[in-house]
């Protein structure tokens, strides 16, 4: 279990607001000084808001500077910061398209930087975030920043950081691919002549139970895990003939994962 004095959080937004929500459940520091101008950060227990850095208190020592801004504006406030950029303290970065060198150009080549991409299910400790580690940070940090993300869901490490931007259009953007798909049934049930409400929470529930079922049967592959519930000839197999013809299914979502990576790769110029 980790543990730290300051977590320091500059933006909280809605990722942000997710992985604290779980740091805070794990209790994963002392403080949690927070820098967000343009949301009202709840005044929860540990949780010290500020709106910007000269707010922060002058003997603020974070063992970890978790930065969460949009990437479009992190040349906007993260040059303050480089006064942490010590061996002692590693910065995590979660903004899409930021490559480490990014980082070490404003924040001194001394810096400690692991890349991160998490996703929104790390407000509930079901997250799954993929990370790489830049020059010079040490295990005790790696180590750090896997316990910090562990807190909120399962942690995977990468050796070739040009694979954060995949990860970003795969796992990172997921969760909101995973609702359209509630969206798109519950409009098809309706379609049908359900009702709308009823719809929705049937398509809703499906989904919150096919996941759980996925997680317990970690060990089986999807494909198998979709022949079972498949009988020849039945209803699901009438409707699988729709979704697999031609591979469509699959060619609409590589098309999506690249376009999702190559707007990552955008973002880091």
């Amino acid at each position: 279990m980790i543990h730290m004095r300051d977590l320091l959080l500059i933006g909280c937004g809605k990722m942000g607001g997710a992985m604290l929500s779980g740091w805070r459940r794990a209790a994963v520091a002392d403080r949690y000084l927070v820098v967000e101008p343009n949301t009202d950060v709840p005044r929860l227990s540990g949780v010290y808001p500020v709106t910007d850095f000269d707010a922060l208190p002058p003997d603020t020592r974070p063992g970890v500077v978790v930065l969460a801004v949009k990437p479009q504006v992190m040349d906007e406030v993260i040059f303050p910061y480089r006064s942490f950029a010590k061996s002692s303290t590693v910065f995590l970065s979660i903004a899409a398209g930021k490559p480490v060198e990014y980082f070490l150009d404003r924040l001194g080549a001394g810096a400690r930087v692991v890349r991160a991409m998490p996703n929104t299910p790390a407000a509930i400790a079901k997250g799954v975030s993929v990370l790489f580690a830049g020059p010079g940070v040490t295990p005790e940090q790696k180590a750090l920043c896997s316990g910090l993300l562990s807190a909120v869901g399962a942690v995977e490490w990468l050796e070739d950081e040009a694979l954060i931007d995949v990860v970003t259009a795969v796992s990172g953007g997921g969760p909101a691919y995973v609702f359209l798909l509630i969206e798109a049934l519950a409009k098809a049930g309706e379609a049908a002549g359900l009702p709308a409400d009823i719809a929705m929470r049937l398509a809703r529930g499906t989904v919150i139970g096919a996941g759980a079922l996925a997680e317990q049967a970690s060990g089986e592959p999807a494909s198998v895990l979709r022949e079972n519930v498949t009988s020849p000839g039945g209803t699901t197999a009438a409707a699988l003939a729709e979704l697999m013809e031609g591979d469509a299914l699959v060619q609409l979502l590589t098309r999506a994962v690249a376009a999702a990576a190559a707007r990552s790769r955008e973002l880091a110029g």
